[in-house]
This record gives C-alpha cells, sequence and structure tokens, in this order.
C-alpha cells in the first residue's frame, strides 16, 4: 500500500514498486490521479481515494485491501502536507499548524495502526512499514515550524513501530528525502530562503533515485531492516545548514 500515490514521491515509489513485481493498492485524496499512477505502473491496482486523517476512511481503505489482496505485507506511509510552509511562527495560525499536525502526523499514525493491526493479525504474520520522513526530521527550514515538528515527530513513530513491531515480525523503517523534484520542490528551481536570510537555488534529484531506495528497503526479508535511510540531492545545502 501507498499513500499519497496520486503523484510525487508517492507515485515513483507505486511505478519501482510495480516493477518489481508487487501488488498495488494506491491511496490518495483524488481518484483520477490514483488511476493515472496504476495505468502508469501497468498495474491492476486498487485505488482507493481515502483522508488519511479520517478514522472511518483509514479503516475502509484498509478493509478494503484486505478483501481484495487478503493481507498487507507493505506501507509506504507517504502522505504530508507543506501547508503554511513560509509563514513565520508568529504568523502561523492554529487552523493550518492543526491542518499539518493531522496530516502529516495523525494521518501517518492512523495508516501504520490499521497496518500494524493487519499484519499482527494475518498469517503468516508480519511485513513492513516504510514511513516517508524528511530532511526536516534533522534540520529546519526557515519559517517551517509546523512541517519541522511533524517531521520529526515521525522519528519517534518509526523508533515506537519498531520497537513494538519486534514480537510480530513487523519491520518499520524511515526514508528522509531531500529536493527530491516533484510539485512541492518546484521553488527551489527559482530560489528558496536560506539560513542567513539569502535566497539561493538549490539543486534536486529525480524522485526515481528515492523510489529505488524505497524498493531496496522493501525487498529485504523482515529479518533484516533499514532503520533509517537518507537520500538527497548530492549538492543541497544540507551539510553545513545554517
Amino acid at each position: 500500500m501507498v499513500t499519497g500515490a496520486g503523484s510525487g514521491i508517492g507515485r515513483s515509489v507505486a511505478l519501482a514498486l510495480a516493477e518489481d513485481g508487487w501488488s498495488l493498492a494506491l491511496a490518495g485524496r483524488r481518484a483520477e490521479p490514483l488511476r493515472e499512477t496504476a495505468a502508469l505502473a501497468g498495474a491492476d491496482a486498487l485505488c482507493v481515494p481515502t483522508d488519511v486523517t479520517s478514522t472511518t476512511a483509514v479503516t475502509a481503505l484498509f478493509e478494503a485491501v484486505r478483501d481484495r489482496f487478503g493481507r498487507v505485507d507493505l506501507l509506504f506511509n507517504n502522505a504530508g502536507t507543506f501547508a503554511g510552509g513560509g509563514t513565520p511562527v508568529e504568523d502561523l495560525d492554529p487552523e493550518t499548524w492543526r491542518a499539518v499536525v493531522d496530516v502529516n502526523l495523525t494521518g501517518a499514525f492512523l495508516c501504520a495502526q490499521a497496518a500494524y493491526r493487519q499484519m499482527k493479525d494475518q498469517s503468516p504474520q508480519g511485513g513492513r512499514i516504510i514511513n516517508n520522513g524528511s530532511i526536516s526530521a534533522h534540520v529546519p527550514r526557515p519559517h517551517s515550524v509546523a512541517y519541522t515538528a511533524t517531521k520529526h515527530a515521525m522519528t519517534g513513530l518509526t523508533k515506537s513501530l519498531s520497537l513494538d513491531g519486534r514480537p510480530h515480525r513487523i519491520a518499520c523503517g524511515q526514508i528522509d528525502i531531500g529536493n527530491a523534484a516533484t510539485d512541492m520542490t518546484r521553488r527551489m528551481e527559482t530560489g528558496i530562503l536560506q539560513a542567513n536570510g539569502e535566497r539561493a537555488v538549490e539543486p534536486v534529484m529525480d524522485a526515481a533515485d528515492v523510489a529505488r531506495t524505497v524498493a531496496h528497503m522493501a525487498a529485504l526479508p523482515l529479518e533484516a531492516n533499514v532503520q533509517f535511510a537518507t537520500v538527497m540531492a548530492t549538492t543541497m545545502p544540507y551539510i553545513g545548514r545554517g
């Protein structure tokens, strides 16, 4: 299962997994982009429009997957938003903060919880959850307090799931991505605020490079786990940021 599968990283990962022979369940807000992803993958994928912030919607998603495939072996927990990015702390309204937390953190938890329950109960037992963190799980960009806080929290979610999943053969890892070329990072091409107050164009990498890494993590036996992986454009200002 891939959440946020209608575009960007989610779409690239879905294509890579399809190429490796995985059966796909694609979740996202809108049906048409999900169908486009399925068509690009050349796969008979299950497409389920889903609001990951809704317990009811997430429950329905996993019920649909169980009905179609009988089990869940992999969740790529990818749905996210950068709402409020570029807004100074003092100007960020509480509604936007809650919206980012709802999608990036609560949504990730709800999907992970549903996957965990299914993986624990199915036979053979077990499965793998890969959370999409971010470079912002390590260091922030200016004016990104909501996004950065949720991505730091994602690291705690990953660690807790990894620990609690041990008795049930549930592996959990995290991929932290820096400047993959997607709609979310298009602003990198025209210049983005740096920690020193200047604006600079930043390099980006192909999202397919991220997808290959996720596919590698997914292909490991459950006895092995990539706990954390960082994949980034080689010369982006991460090492030395600030």
